[in-house]
Parts: structure tokens; C-alpha cells; sequence
């Protein structure tokens, strides 16, 4: 049969190789196949073990081995829990039909003895008329037989039978329950003997029974009563049960045993107070330990009396599921219901760690109650839990408002992030005020809720961190001066106030705080969580699901830290972009009349790259100085966002649709001064970013752009490669802008910097770009 449960999750008509993950989709049919079907193969009585896992395996290597083995492991896990779950889960119906057997037990045996009786009594009415028709004989052999019965001299039987009640009544006064255990069992014997030998008459036999029964019943009372007393020990509490169960009164002699424990419980439990004043771990170890003690000495004595009969273990495990709800109420009642509401949560973790640890004791025995007792404890710990997680949003929210976004060091009263010396200044991380006081209470939090990992909360403690995150991630994205306008950032913030970042440091401090919480300081501070519960090196050394699966949950949620991040950053770069792109009135800086105007001019044009493209790298360089001094360690962040700012203004080129309507079907064509103007323009993006501040998507949207822009152009009839200036042209141009906006000085001769970041890919550039549009 173990080889047919092993196999229930088995893929039907598959090679022999288990995914290691195939436990998840246990259960299921595959293909539509039924599991009776699956099963048929195990329920044959020809059903050979060794010789099904050597056609599976026989062609398996070592690796596929080794998922089967790991596949059945966890099989073996889950077919456990759902056989313990399914035993849970029938437990009342299962005890109510044992009583109900035990009961039409119990009625079927009064049937019987009802029957022995009119049995009995039909014999004797029959004799009785045997002797009524001997009386009507003659009178002198009637005579004869009295004097013969006279003359005889009674047996050894009847002389016992005759004295069995007296003497059974000093064996019960004396409470010597063994021997009148063995006296009713020798009666019994004895009345069968008679009625089959024919030594006792009917009216005897009938005495006899009806004196055991009296007796059965007589000893059972008082061994029901001796079981209720409080000064009953627990030697005596078990011969009791057990001699009510020789008794034939199983039932009734499990009930009292286990009632005989609860009241000893409720006794010793009246010593045990809750204090407003005291430590509630107190209260919960002292309750705990009387409370688990006796269900232990019940299971113990139960086991002893009963051994493993199916109903007496499942009364059993009723009674002990319901002392365990109602001492987990009353650690609910008196201790956690407090911490709940004042946010207690070190202490309610502590309360709940102390009374799965004396569960825990049982699980050995076969007694699993932790499942009892989460259900009633974990709303009081979440709602702890939640309590925390707000107290840290509102605390950080309310200095947000006065947050001057300036980064600083951990200021005096705030955990460090290290033991502060002048060696280690560096590691100190430099945040703003209010997240500072965002690390700090996170760092607090998670020793707080170091406990919840074995109560299987720590996947809600990181959850509501992620939340609490993205609600101080909102609050940054609303001190931008272009956030009161969007209503998608403003939701959720409700009446908080936060202060306004106005200058570009002071908007890049909002971006180091966020990154520098995401990527180092919160995963820092949630590796406390995991490390307070070690993985053994066996786990370690073998590839161990759960260890596997903590690590992808690990990464996942770093990637949502990030992704929280990302809606700051790109929040920052639209809000940057939109300031280049428009001006305060609404108007465009970047428009197609500003190319096709200039073949209008009867001026020749002074070539530099638009003001729009101008600002931008100035907006670009300052800002890459400025966060060159807030992104130590960080510098790929740092140029992830110069070059998101990049994409954000070229991705609105490219998809303005009014901007390519009016170039590429408007009443006035683009001419060759504005294609030589809109060419520049791209080669100075393109030549400024290359290698900082552009990514090489934004760099193949650039060459689109310029590939649309010079099929425009061709539309008219005129070939770009003829209007356009030589590839040295641009690069000059380019070159001298940037050099002036940098303030970098060119070097003589118009040679570029060898260590300017475009100096080895201008060139290139200008001729890739030309080859690009011109094919």
C-alpha cells in the first residue's frame, strides 16, 4: 500500500523522470485522466514494488534519481498534512458514530441479557409445572421425594453461589477492585458451568446473574466516583479507567479519564491570574505549562489504558483540540488583545513563540494543535503587526512635512547604520530626515518581528513593508514641484503635507533616499528576519525546496523594492522632461515649425543645436556632478537616471504625433536648412550621451527618428546626401557646444579630448547615423 499512496500524484503515462516540482500539481488530473485509473495498476493483487521502480528507473541517470527521490519526499509531506487534515476534519463525525456504535453496542447487550432472562424464565415455568404434575401422583412417592431432597446435603456450588454476594460486597466496601474484578469473572464462569452441567437450579442461576449484575454495576459506580475525586491520584486514576474498561464499560471509562484530567486543569488554572502590571509571556509560559502538562499526562494515560484504538484516540484528540481553543482565548483575552491594540508586537510574538514551543512537545507524540491555536492568534498578531507598520508610515509622514531633503549623516537618537568612528564614517548612509527616522524604525521592526518567521508571518511582515515603502516612495514623488498636478501620485497620500524639493540637489536627495533604502538598507534589514531562523548544512548541501523557494520570494521582493523605485524615477524624469519640452504658457520648445521656418529666413542661420537640446545636456551635466557626490557606491543608478531622462525626451519626439504630421504631410515641406538643423540637433544627443547618457535603445530610436525625418525630406524630390554638410561639420559643431556648455576646453587644432567620453566614437557616430538615413 505504500508504494500505491506514493504514487496518487504520479503523471499517467510518463517516462519515469519526476519534475522536483511536480508536488504542486499533486492531486490533479493530467490529461483528464482519473486517479482512480492512476491507481488501478497498485490495487492488483499480482502488484510487485520492487519491480515497478526498476522499470521506472532503469533508465534514469543519476540527477533524475535524485528529483524522484526529491519529488516522493515531498510527496510523502504533503500526503501527511492531508491525511492530518483530513483526520481534523472528520474528527466529530468519526466520534459521534463511535458513540452511537458503543451505544447500540450497550443496547444490543440488554437485549441479549433481556433474552437470557425470558429464556431463563420459560425453563423455569416449565419445570414448575414438571413439579405441579409430580405433586398429583401418589402421595407416597411425593412423600419419598421431600425426604430425599430432605437427605441430601447441599453442594459446593450452591453454598458459593449462595455466599458470592456477601463476599463481594466486603470486596467492594474494602475497595479490593482486583479481586472483585476476579470474583465477578469467576461468577460468570460459573453460572455458565451450571446452567450447562445442570448443577444450580433455574431460580439459582438466575440469583446469581442477577447478583453479578447488580455488583458489575455497583463497582462501576464507585469506580466513577473514586475517578471525580480531585484527591485521586494518577496511579489510581488509571487502574480506575482500566477496571471500568474490564468492566466492559470502555466508553464511559475513557470519558471519565479524560474528564478526571480537565478538572484537575480548571483547578490548577484558578492559581494562575493575568496581571495588568506583569509581562504577558509570563502569564502565557505559566498557563501554558499547567495546560499542556495535563493534555501530555492525559495522552500518556490513554495510551497506557487504551493503547491505539481508533475511537479513544480520536476522543482523545477532541478533548485535547478543545482545551487548546480555550487556553488559546484566554492567552488571547488576557494577553495578546492588549498588545494587538497597542501595538505590542514583539511582545505578542513572543506570547504566541512561547505557546507553539510547549505545542510543539506534543508534535513528537503525534499531537499537532499549533493549527488550533494560529487561527486564534493570528489576527491579534497582524493586527500588532499593522499597528507597527501605520505607526512607521505616519511617524515618517509627519517629518516629511519639515524634511528639507538635504543628506546627512544619522543624526544623534537615530540607530546607526554602524558603529560611528572615524574609520568607519564612510559606511554611515546619508539620507534626509525623514528617512532617516524610515530606517530606523524598520530596522526596529525587524527585530521585533524576528519571531514571526516560525509562525509563518514573516511573509506578512515583508508584504507590509513593501507597503509602507510605496507609501513613503508616494510621499517623495509628491514633494516634486510637478506632483501637485498629477492626481495618479497624489492617491492615497489623503491630508498629508509634504514639503516641496525646489531645487534639482534637493529633488536628486529624494532619489538617493529611495535607492539607497531599496537596495541596501531594507534587504539589509530583512536578511535579520531570515537569519533568526538558519538553514542546516544539510539543507544547505542538498537542494532543499524550501531554502530554494525562500530565496526566489528573497529576489522577487527586492524586485519590487526596485519597481517602487522606478515610479520615482520615472516620475522625476517626465516631470524634468515636460519642464524642457514646455513652456510656462503651454507652448512647445520642440515643434516641426521651428525646423520647416528656417528655409523661410532670408538670413543664414548661426548652427547650433537647438535650445531645447542645449538645456537638456546642461540639465544632464549638472545633474550628473551633482549626483556623482549623492550616489557613491550607487553610480549605475545614477546613470540609469541621466539616461532614462535622455529616453524620456527623444520617446516624446518620436511619438508626437502632431510633430510628424506637420513634417511629413503639412501644407510646408521641410527644407534643407531645417533637415540640416534637425540632423544636428540628433547628432548632438547622440555625440553628448554616448557612453552616459544614452542607452542603446534610445540610440536606435534616434536613428529611426532620423530615418523618418530624411524619408520626409526625400518625399520632395531631393536627396539629403547632397544637402547635408560633410560628417567633420557636425562633429565640430557638436564638439564646440558641448565644450562650452561642459566648460571643458577643446584642444588645439580642433583636436577632441582623448578622454572625453566621445572623443573614440564621434566619428562613428556621424557616419553610422548618415549610412543609416541615407539607406
Amino acid at each position: 500500500m505504500s508504494s500505491a499512496k506514493s504514487s496518487r500524484s504520479r503523471p499517467a503515462g510518463h517516462s519515469g523522470v519526476f519534475p522536483v516540482n511536480a508536488a504542486a500539481g499533486a492531486g490533479g488530473g493530467d490529461g483528464g485522466v482519473q486517479l482512480a485509473d492512476k491507481l488501478k495498476i497498485f490495487k492488483t493483487d499480482n502488484f510487485d514494488p520492487d519491480a515497478y521502480v526498476q522499470s521506472k528507473c532503469r533508465t534514469m541517470d543519476e540527477k533524475e534519481i535524485r528529483h524522484l527521490s526529491s519529488y516522493l519526499q515531498d510527496l510523502k509531506k504533503a500526503s501527511a498534512e492531508e491525511m492530518r487534515k483530513s483526520v481534523y476534519a472528520n474528527y466529530a463525525a468519526f466520534i459521534r458514530t463511535s458513540k452511537e456504535i458503543s451505544d447500540l453496542e450497550g443496547e444490543l447487550l440488554s437485549v441479549r441479557n433481556l433474552l437470557s432472562t425470558q429464556s431463563a424464565l420459560i425453563h423455569g415455568l416449565s419445570e414448575g409445572v414438571q413439579i405441579d404434575s409430580l405433586s398429583t401422583g401418589p402421595e407416597g412417592s411425593a412423600e419419598q421425594d421431600i425426604s430425599t431432597v430432605e437427605d441430601q446435603e447441599p453442594s459446593e456450588i450452591w453454598k458459593w453461589s449462595t455466599d458470592f454476594p456477601d463476599m463481594l460486597d466486603v470486596l467492594l466496601a474494602e475497595r479490593r477492585v482486583d479481586e472483585a474484578l476476579d470474583a465477578l469473572d469467576e461468577a460468570e464462569q460459573i453460572a455458565a458451568d451450571a446452567k450447562q452441567k445442570g448443577t444450580l437450579t433455574t431460580a439459582d442461576i438466575l440469583t446469581l446473574k442477577r447478583a453479578i449484575s447488580e455488583n458489575r454495576q455497583k463497582l462501576a459506580d464507585q469506580l466513577a466516583e473514586a475517578a471525580c475525586q480531585s484527591s485521586t491520584c494518577g496511579v489510581e486514576l488509571r487502574a480506575a479507567a482500566s477496571a471500568l474498561k474490564r468492566l466492559g464499560d470502555g466508553p464511559r471509562a475513557h470519558s471519565l479519564l479524560l474528564s478526571a484530567h480537565n478538572q484537575r486543569l480548571q483547578l490548577n488554572m484558578q492559581t494562575i491570574q493575568p496581571s495588568s502590571t506583569s509581562y504577558g509571556g509570563a502569564y502565557t509560559a505559566s498557563l501554558a505549562q499547567q495546560v499542556f502538562r495535563v493534555i501530555a499526562q492525559a495522552l500518556s494515560d490513554s495510551a497506557e489504558v487504551f493503547g491505539d484504538e481508533p475511537a479513544y484516540k480520536s476522543e482523545l484528540v477532541t478533548w485535547a483540540t478543545k482545551q487548546a481553543m480555550s487556553f488559546s482565548l484566554l492567552v488571547k483575552r488576557h494577553a495578546l488583545a492588549s498588545c494587538a491594540a497597542g501595538g505590542g508586537l514583539r511582545a505578542a510574538a513572543e506570547c504566541v513563540k512561547i505557546a507553539l514551543g510547549y505545542s510543539d512537545l506534543l508534535e513528537a507524540r503525534g499531537l499537532s494543535l499549533s493549527g488550533v491555536m494560529m487561527k486564534q492568534f493570528r489576527p491579534c498578531v497582524e493586527q500588532a503587526l499593522d499597528s507597527n507598520l501605520r505607526r512607521i508610515e505616519e511617524s515618517t509622514a509627519a517629518l516629511a512635512a519639515a524634511d528639507d531633503w538635504v543628506l546627512t549623516y544619522p543624526p544623534t537618537g537615530i540607530r546607526p547604520f554602524a558603529r560611528s568612528s572615524a574609520g568607519n564614517l564612510a559606511l554611515q548612509p546619508k539620507l534626509s530626515s525623514s528617512a532617516h527616522r524610515f530606517n530606523s524604525m524598520v530596522q526596529d521592526f525587524f527585530e521585533d518581528v524576528g519571531p514571526l518567521v516560525s509562525l509563518q508571518l514573516g511573509g506578512s511582515a515583508m508584504d507590509g513593508l513593501l507597503k509602507i515603502f510605496d507609501s513613503y516612495v508616494n510621499l517623495l514623488i509628491s514633494a516634486l514641484p510637478g506632483s501637485v498636478d498629477d492626481e495618479v501620485n497624489l492617491e492615497g497620500l489623503g491630508n498629508k503635507i509634504v514639503r516641496m524639493a525646489e531645487t534639482e540637489e534637493q529633488q536628486l536627495a529624494l532619489l538617493a533616499n529611495a535607492s539607497l533604502l531599496a537596495e541596501e538598507l531594507l534587504p539589509r534589514a530583512a536578511m535579520k528576519l531570515y537569519s533568526m531562523n538558519p538553514v542546516s548544512m544539510d539543507n544547505m548541501r542538498r537542494r532543499d525546496p524550501d531554502r530554494q523557494s525562500r530565496a526566489a520570494e528573497q529576489r522577487e521582493w527586492k524586485r519590487k523594492l526596485h519597481r517602487t523605485v522606478d515610479k520615482l524615477r520615472d516620475s522625476f524624469c517626465r516631470q524634468h522632461a515636460l519642464d524642457l519640452i514646455f513652456t510656462d504658457d503651454g507652448d512647445t520648445h520642440l515643434s516641426a515649425e521651428m525646423y520647416i521656418n528656417m528655409d523661410n529666413t532670408v538670413e543664414d542661420p548661426e548652427w547650433f543645436p537647438s535650445p531645447i537640446f542645449q538645456e537638456l545636456y546642461g540639465k544632464l551635466n549638472k545633474m550628473a556632478s551633482i549626483a556623482a557626490d549623492m550616489f557613491v557606491g550607487r553610480e549605475r543608478f545614477a546613470t540609469l537616471l541621466m539616461m532614462r531622462l535622455t529616453e524620456t525626451v527623444m520617446l516624446w519626439l518620436s511619438d508626437d504625433q502632431s510633430f510628424w504630421e506637420e513634417i511629413e504631410e503639412g501644407p510646408r515641406a521641410l527644407g534643407p536648412l531645417g533637415l540640416q538643423q534637425f540632423y544636428l540637433d540628433m547628432q548632438f544627443v547622440i555625440l553628448f550621451g554616448q557612453g552616459r547618457f544614452l542607452s542603446r535603445h534610445v540610440h536606435q530610436v534616434i536613428l529611426n527618428i532620423i530615418d523618418r525625418a530624411m524619408a520626409a525630406f526625400s518625399a520632395t524630390g531631393m536627396d539629403p546626401d547632397r544637402v547635408l554638410p560633410s560628417d567633420d561639420w557636425f562633429i565640430d559643431v557638436a564638439q564646440e557646444t558641448i565644450s562650452r556648455i561642459s566648460g571643458k576646453p577643446r584642444v588645439a587644432n580642433g583636436e577632441r579630448e582623448v578622454n572625453s567620453p566621445t572623443a573614440s566614437v564621434s566619428a562613428q557616430s556621424v557616419s553610422s547615423v548618415k549610412s543609416h538615413g541615407s539607406s
